[in-house]
């Protein structure tokens, strides 16, 4: 019965204090250690956050839940900046690149400029023993007119006369000035002194094509008087296959041996010996600017 169990009071429900009490029990029975159950692996549970919570929200200017901050005018006057030098920058680079291309390309125009010039000289020189050649034959022929040297000297006559109207134009070499004057490249030659050379030197090749324009129009202006003196079929005999005019022999006569018809030839080659004379001169002034000019050239571009 309960009534017969001793009555324990807090102080007798306390645990020993002395230690060896604890590690010596009352008892001869075996001490025998407690099985411990091991311990069940529970399920580890993963818990999955969306991983827009760890991203970095950027509010946009025109957002109008994100933040106002106010800029001050050093930050407009810095990105304003950073903007100009970028463009400037863009701009110089540009520039320099225009400008390198347009360098090379007016170097390019002077040497060929120069190809041209030299081209012209060796025409110039060829042309010059042409016209020499042509006022003796000129002055011979005038010669036999004035001092009335007519029969007997027919061969002379017929040869001289066959060749008044044969002439060896002088043609300058333009491609580079007509590249420059109709592409609109003339403004490429930025050295004043070397635009000014090349345009004075065309300004006298254009007169010296004038004079020769002059000229054949005198000689075609022979052709009518020619035809009533000399006999058209012993001009043709004189011509070989490759048309050069030879020397007739035995003095064929003459179509007509009226004076009045020589005072008439001898005009026109009065007239021919001027436009000679002209054309002769003007191409040595040709042939010593052509030179001038490629050595000024030369120099002022470092060519060699």
């Amino acid at each position: 019965m309960e009534e017969n169990k001793p009555i324990t009071t807090p102080e007798d429900a306390k645990p020993p204090n002395n230690p060896q009490q604890l590690s010596n029990p009352s008892t001869d029975e075996p001490i025998v250690p407690a099985q411990t159950t091991p311990e069940v692996e529970q399920p580890q549970t993963i818990n999955y956050k969306p991983e827009t919570e760890n991203m970095e929200v950027h509010h946009h200017a025109h957002d109008p839940a994100a933040p106002h901050h106010k800029k001050n005018w050093k930050s407009y006057f810095w990105e304003f900046l950073m903007l100009f030098l970028a463009v400037f920058c863009g701009f110089l680079a540009e520039y320099q690149l225009e400008h390198k291309i347009e360098k090379d390309r007016e170097k390019k125009f002077i040497q060929t400029f120069i190809e041209d010039l030299k081209v012209d000289t060796s025409a110039i020189n060829k042309n010059l023993l042409f016209q020499k050649r042509k006022r003796n034959q000129l002055d011979s022929l005038i010669y036999l007119l004035r001092e009335q040297k007519i029969k007997g000297y027919e061969n002379e006559l017929y040869y001289l006369a066959r060749i008044m109207v044969r002439t060896t134009r002088f043609q300058s070499s333009d491609r580079t000035i007509t590249q420059l004057k109709y592409s609109g490249s003339l403004r490429l030659i930025r050295k004043e002194a070397a635009a000014d050379s090349i345009i004075a030197y065309q300004k006298l090749v254009d007169y010296i094509l004038q004079n020769i324009e002059d000229e054949r129009i005198e000689r075609r202006a022979a052709d009518p008087v020619l035809a009533r003196i000399f006999n058209p079929f012993v001009f043709d005999d004189m011509l070989d296959e490759f048309n050069n005019v030879n020397k007739p022999v035995n003095n064929p006569p003459l179509r007509s041996y009226d004076p009045s018809l020589q005072q008439d030839l001898a005009f026109i080659i009065n007239q021919l010996k001027g436009s000679n004379i002209i054309i002769s001169t003007r191409l040595n002034l040709l042939n010593e600017k052509a030179k001038n000019t490629i050595a000024f050239l030369q120099k002022e571009y470092h060519l060699q």
